[in-house]
């Protein structure tokens, strides 16, 4: 999302950027040509006011810029077709509507002064180049019944006022007027960026032949216009990652609950405020977890009341066993309640592990597994030698219940000798607030399909439900139970090239 949003901003970013280059390209294109324009008549100039036999001295000294061909012919090029006289030179000049299909409306950009025939307005100035005539220049202009010379033809009446010369025409003029060229040839249109004057020399019949090439615009040679896309796209990209952050922090908090959750946990429930969506996720997910909770404490109740209605008439089927005659029905008889009192017994274990009301506290994980596998390889003599706790350097305090997690540890060392013939427990470095232990053995392993299954109640990885081979099904849901209610995890996983492997998660 944050990406997206900032791709789409840098977008933005970007066209508008490319709206104020391509003014900034149209102003420099203007101003580039109105400069070449000045510089090609400086060059008519400076050879003009030379007498003709120095003029060839004069264009050898000149030292015009690189895109600039200056030289002395005895005619124009032949693409100038176009010609006029001095006079009509100055009123295509002086006059706002000369300046189209004329050698000067470079002065106006490449589209000239403006974009169709000049229909003045009363009291407004011409729309000149370099911002018409201000008003006190309009006394300035004869009126054409006077009989004067009229500055450049533009008409001067009541509708037309200020209709005259712009400063930088008067400046122009006084390049031009005190050595006027007899004729002036061009261009008869714009080629690309080719501009071409040609001047018949005052006192002589040669011309001189000035072309030119425009620069092509170049948007990237500005600093500012990296400068400012690259702060706008960092600024952009930080507030939206903020922005993005905080839209997401409920959903993180939503998550580590989810993840923290234990049914049998006193947990405190999620803050409700917030936003309306906020506070409506957090208010169903506290619903949710007290359901659950609600409906573990019921069927603890339903497993406790059971296990309790059947203790008494199990005691009482044992006594009335005594009373059997026959010694070997009554041992038989015996021995099927003593397996019926063991299942009961392991009900209610498991049902009181899953809503055990053991603190948690913080402890010493390597410590607590030494006890363990010592308390097991006490149990079983025979079996010392193949239980072992890889050396682990340091210690790796957790967050559980320390009588429940020797019951889950102690489950899972005695699955691995019972069913593999050993048990090697090791701790794992934390990772990201986690601390792993795993459980491993040689044993002939599990199907992939069983991994899973094992962990539900009353399944056994040995079918033929011989109490004398397996147990009742419930060690391994025991110890789950256990570890989930204390925000962990177990998995079983094949070992190769064979084994079993049980890998515990526990909060660091």
């Amino acid at each position: 999302m944050s990406l997206l949003l900032t791709v789409g901003f840098v977008g933005l970013a970007v066209m508008g950027l490319a709206v104020e280059t391509m003014d900034r390209i149209t102003f420099h294109e203007r101003f580039v040509a109105h400069q070449d324009l000045l510089r090609t008549l400086m060059i008519y100039r400076s050879v003009a006011e030379d007498p003709p036999a120095e003029r060839d001295m004069e264009l050898q000294e000149l030292d015009p810029p690189s895109s600039f061909s200056v030289r002395l012919a005895n005619e124009p090029d032949k693409d100038m077709v176009r010609q006029e006289g001095w006079v009509e030179f100055k009123k295509l000049f002086f006059d706002p509507e000369g300046f189209r299909n004329s050698p000067l409306d470079d002065m106006a950009g490449p589209d000239g002064p403006h974009p169709g025939p000049f229909q003045p307005f009363r009291n407004e100035p011409p729309p000149a180049f370099f911002g018409g005539a201000p008003p006190d220049l309009c006394h300035d202009l004869p009126h054409p019944e006077s009989g004067a010379e009229f500055n450049g033809g533009a008409p001067h009446g009541p509708e037309t006022q200020c209709m005259g010369p712009s400063p930088e025409q008067h400046r122009l003029k006084d390049l031009l007027f005190p050595f006027p060229p007899t004729r002036v040839a061009w261009l008869p249109d714009h080629r690309k960026r080719d501009r071409a004057l040609a001047f018949l020399l005052p006192n002589d019949t040669r011309w001189l032949v000035i072309r030119y090439r425009l620069p092509a615009p170049n948007p990237f040679n500005s600093a500012t216009f990296p400068l400012a896309l690259g702060l706008m796209t960092v600024g952009s990209g930080l507030l939206i990652a903020w922005g993005v952050r905080r839209l997401l922090l409920p959903v993180r908090t939503l998550s580590a609950a989810a993840a923290a959750f234990a049914p049998d946990a006193a947990s405190p429930p999620l803050s409700e405020e917030g936003p309306l969506e906020v506070a409506q996720a957090a208010a169903a997910f506290n619903a949710m977890a007290a359901r659950i909770r609600r409906f573990i404490s019921e069927r603890t109740r339903i497993l406790s009341a059971v296990g309790h209605d059947l203790r008494t008439p199990i005691t009482r089927m044992k006594l009335r066993a005594e009373f059997i005659e026959d010694d070997e029905m009554r041992e038989k008889f015996l021995h099927d309640i003593n397996e019926l009192m063991i299942l009961v017994e392991s009900t209610l274990e498991f049902s009181k592990d899953s809503s055990a009301s053991e603190p948690l506290i913080t402890l010493d994980l390597h410590a607590l597994l030494q006890t363990v596998v010592d308390d097991v390889a006490e149990s079983r003599p025979s079996d010392a030698d193949r239980i072992i706790l890889a050396d682990f350097n340091g210690t790796v305090m957790t967050k559980g219940r320390p009588t429940g997690l020797k019951r889950a540890f102690t489950n899972l060392i005695n699955n691995a000798v019972n069913y593999g013939g050993n048990a090697m427990v090791a701790i794992h470095p934390s990772r990201r607030g986690r601390v792993t232990v795993t459980v491993e053995d040689d044993g002939p392993g599990l199907p992939e399909d069983d991994l899973e299954r094992m962990f539900e109640p009353f399944v056994r990885g040995e079918e033929s439900r011989n109490r004398e081979t397996g147990g009742t099904g419930l060690g391994l849901a025991i110890t789950r139970t256990i570890i989930r209610g204390q925000g962990g995890d177990v998995v079983l996983h094949n070992r190769e090239p064979n084994g079993l492997q049980a890998v515990v998660t526990l909060v660091a």
